[in-house]
């Protein structure tokens, strides 16, 4: 793992983890067509520093929000004598808590089949086909009409079927951010808002994926001579972060997103030839 190498997957990771282009997929075609290191490679630790990367891009952007919903969930509890409903409506970033938890609890669908998931990283070919899939999701999002639910009217069904769309995206080549954005717009959620919703609500899926990296880290072992490149990749990926953030933002709310199909289906059709031929 080389310094440039480790520059690379950082602003791979940065950037392709918020735009909806799907980072996995995008680091799978370097794996498997260019047999460039990555991750996989031997380097657990950082991977997960590269998510704590993005974790903490996340929390620059959206650190406002973060600490409001931390002093209002303390406030919900506090509360415990009104009843849950008055709590929630007076308190909404709370209820936003609450909504990301729901939209988390699908993802245990996964852990029965998550080898088979991790077995499709090693299939180009498909990869190429989830890309194309991902740019006609992104090409429907900007047909659909504008919505106005926020966190203080946002329904449970709606955080459970954000959450599924979480879960298929687990695929690689099937963007997290595109997919969940999309669904989040596709049940009447407020195009701004159906944006951070998605970048909240993958708080506690990076953690839950730093943890399990963590641990095959520990086992695997790190290599100390390593560390300065890991550490400028980390660097790399939390600045790419925060700038794909506000670049999502910023195109969404324009209702510009789906723009981004036209690469999707550039670098899926690229990619299929590409294992076609080699």
């Amino acid at each position: 793992m080389t310094i440039w190498n480790a520059i690379l997957l950082g602003l791979v990771q940065g950037i392709a983890e918020f735009l909806p282009i799907s980072s996995s997929g995008h680091l799978s075609v370097l794996q498997n067509l260019f047999h460039m290191s990555t991750t996989e490679d031997g380097h657990m630790f950082f991977d997960v520093l590269l998510h704590f990367g993005t974790l903490v891009s996340i929390c620059i952007v959206y650190w406002s929000d973060i600490t409001a919903m931390v002093r209002e969930t303390i406030q919900f509890f506090r509360n415990a004598g009104r009843p849950a409903a008055e709590r929630q409506t007076r308190l909404p970033a709370a209820r936003l808590v609450l909504m990301i938890l729901i939209a988390t609890l699908p993802l245990i669908l996964i852990l029965p089949i998550k080898d088979r998931v991790e077995q499709l990283y090693y299939h180009t070919f498909a990869i190429g086909m989830f890309f194309v899939i991902t740019g006609f999701i992104l090409f429907v999002s900007d047909k659909m009409p504008a919505g106005k639910r926020t966190e203080k009217t946002m329904r449970v069904k709606d955080a459970l079927v954000i959450g599924l769309c979480q879960c298929v995206a687990t695929i690689p080549g099937i963007s997290r951010s595109g997919s969940t954005i999309t669904a989040g717009m596709a049940t009447g959620l407020n195009r701004d808002f159906a944006v951070k919703f998605s970048f909240m609500m993958s708080i506690p899926a990076v953690l839950g994926a730093m943890l399990l990296n963590l641990i095959d880290a520990i086992k695997t072992g790190v290599d100390a001579s390593l560390l300065p490149a890991y550490l400028i990749g980390t660097v790399v990926s939390t600045v790419t972060g925060v700038f794909a953030i506000k670049l999502v933002k910023r195109i969404t709310s324009k209702g510009k997103f789906g723009n981004f199909a036209y690469y999707c289906w550039g670098v899926g059709a690229l990619t299929i030839i590409l294992s076609l031929i080699f």
